[in-house]
């Protein structure tokens, strides 16, 4: 996906919660900006379902970036590629890993904490993701308590929503079912959970295209061609199974506890409107946690933390902002 080069740490040996064993993964990433002599700069981004480490270069370039919300000239942004995914980091894309073991939320923070050590980093003044990008943000601020200055979770729950499990479930169903086709269906079905009625209504309403086809019917199809021909359907089903995973709370005394043991200030924004994990999913656990609340107004719904960059940035210019005063205190 990106044309600027990666960067790759190689791990000879990687366990993941079913107890199976990973040999020589790969984890890609970039790092835009440099880190300073303390190592303590970093804004740790994670990336969304079928994204990849290239924020500043790619899917968050309004928010990323010199003189941007996120400073690339004070601030050190490290994006890593998550495991199981097709952008450079080990899944089932790569030949001989066909039989990719299910990983999770929690392995996929791990392999990126593994990443964080490696370069020497010390503090991480924010950390910061959307949807599954925010699920595995809340997994390594728990596994790192103390390691963040600030958390921002993105339009992500603490648990997967039994709803958001059914779409992933229906989705796969495509993939297995009509392969590389089953792609493109899988992203139709996706995209009605990531856009709102509302959208779609103002955006299509009855119109049809010169072929008389409805003018919806067009866009879903796009974004499906587009999906099948940049990802690999493998990832796409091994990622959906992680999203499935995810509970913060599992094995941790719930989701308070877990989320109350993060020293750091944690911040959880909902997209009212948001088909996909509602603001209501998103508030009960910053009540739970004793965490502040932030949203995101959009007529867009789960996908505005990316299409309303302006609302985005000023969030985490705010908690970068204050991420900066701890580190000068």
């Amino acid at each position: 996906m990106s044309r600027r080069e990666l960067h790759v740490q190689r791990v000879p040996r990687f366990a993941v919660e079913s107890g199976e064993v990973l040999h020589d993964v790969r984890q890609a990433y970039h790092l835009d900006g440099a880190l300073n002599e303390e190592r303590d700069n970093v804004v740790l981004v994670f990336h969304a379902l079928t994204g990849s480490a290239d924020a500043a270069g790619g899917w968050w370039t309004e928010v990323i970036g010199p003189g941007k919300p996120i400073d690339t000239n004070r601030h050190a942004v490290l994006c890593a590629n998550l495991l199981g995914s097709c952008y450079g980091t080990a899944g089932p894309w790569e030949p001989g890993r066909e039989d990719f073991p299910l990983v999770t939320t929690r392995d996929q923070a791990r392999l990126v904490q593994l990443l964080v050590d490696e370069l020497g980093i010390t503090n991480v003044a924010l950390a910061v993701g959307g949807s599954l990008g925010g699920m595995v943000a809340m997994e390594w601020a728990v596994q790192n308590p103390g390691l963040a200055d600030a958390v921002v979770v993105l339009a992500a729950p603490a648990a997967h929503t039994a709803s958001a499990t059914a779409w992933n479930h229906i989705q796969r169903q495509a993939i297995e079912a009509a392969g590389e086709r089953g792609v493109e269906i899988a992203r139709m079905i996706g995209m009605m959970t990531y856009r709102t009625p509302g959208e779609q209504a103002s955006r299509f309403g009855r119109r049809r295209e010169v072929d008389g086809g409805w003018s919806i019917a067009s866009y879903l199809e796009h974004h499906g061609r587009k999906l099948r021909d940049r990802f690999d359907p493998r990832s796409y089903v091994a990622l959906t199974r992680a999203m499935d995973s995810h509970d913060v709370g599992h094995g941790r005394g719930g989701v308070a506890a877990a989320l109350k043991s993060i020293q750091g200030r944690l911040i959880g924004v909902g997209i009212p409107g948001d088909v996909l994990y509602s603001d209501a999913d998103v508030r009960s656990w910053v009540d739970a946690a004793g965490a502040e609340y932030r949203e995101i107004r959009s007529l867009h719904g789960h996908d505005a933390f990316l299409l309303e960059p302006e609302q985005t940035a000023a969030i985490l210019a705010e908690a970068l902002e204050h991420a900066v005063h701890l580190v000068e205190r």
